[in-house]
């Protein structure tokens, strides 16, 4: 968890959080407005509308819950959260748990999962409307703004995104018009990888020690996987 006394944020070209926050809501919606980028014209109006029958990521639309989408609990806190029912939502709810144990605490409201209402202010943005996505804490790290996680946050995010071995994108990485909040599938339907990394997953659940709440991001061998997954994605 981080100490606002003892670190301090990286620096860069586009605004920081805390910047956007000092100034309120209202530069925060004409980020929104502002971010939608030339790559959401395959599926999206000119007026930033998602009409696509599948998501950025190659994931079916799921227009409202049911059958394909349920409501999940992050384990070790009381948030739930809205996604596609299977391997995908093993990786997301693995990434949010990390996040609770070892970013900051979630509470209710702070996750946000699928969604159904079609307005994106990114292509990216696409894949809450297929359940593959979720954003944690959106309000404090919005569409457009960077900066917002101290070097040793940022070092257990990269091991997180490190544990689901590319199969998860974080919004942070995306060029343009970044979104710190925001994780979301990157392979698509059927992927072997995915199945892989759920198996993972599911095995880590069952085994004492093992898994979120049991893993030290700031190991030699760790860092040294998450760096070369983020020098990967970002090609």
């Amino acid at each position: 968890m981080r100490d606002d006394t003892t670190e301090t944020r990286p620096s860069g070209t586009r605004p920081t959080r805390r910047a956007v926050l000092a100034t309120g809501v209202g530069l925060a919606g004409a980020l929104w407005i502002t971010g939608t980028a030339a790559g959401t014209a395959r599926a999206a109006t000119d007026s930033g509308t998602w009409d696509g029958s599948t998501s950025q990521n190659g994931w079916k639309v799921a227009p409202s819950a049911g059958s394909e989408i349920k409501t999940l609990r992050i384990e070790g806190s009381d948030v739930s959260v809205a996604l596609r029912e299977g391997a995908s939502a093993t990786l997301l709810l693995h990434v949010a748990r990390r996040f609770h144990y070892e970013i900051h605490p979630l509470s209710k409201g702070d996750v946000t999962g699928h969604s159904t209402h079609r307005k994106v202010g990114a292509a990216f943005e696409s894949n809450y409307l297929s359940g593959t996505a979720l954003a944690i804490r959106p309000l404090l790290y919005p569409v457009g703004v960077t900066g917002g996680f101290f070097p040793s946050e940022l070092i257990v995010l990269r091991d997180i995104l490190a544990d689901c071995e590319g199969a998860v994108r974080w919004g942070g990485d995306e060029r343009g018009v970044a979104k710190e909040s925001h994780f979301q599938i990157d392979v698509k339907p059927g992927s072997a990888l995915l199945r892989k990394v759920a198996a993972k997953i599911d095995a880590w659940a069952v085994t004492p020690g093992a898994g979120a709440g049991a893993i030290d991001p700031f190991v030699p061998a760790r860092r040294k996987a998450a760096r070369a997954l983020e020098h990967r994605q970002a090609a």
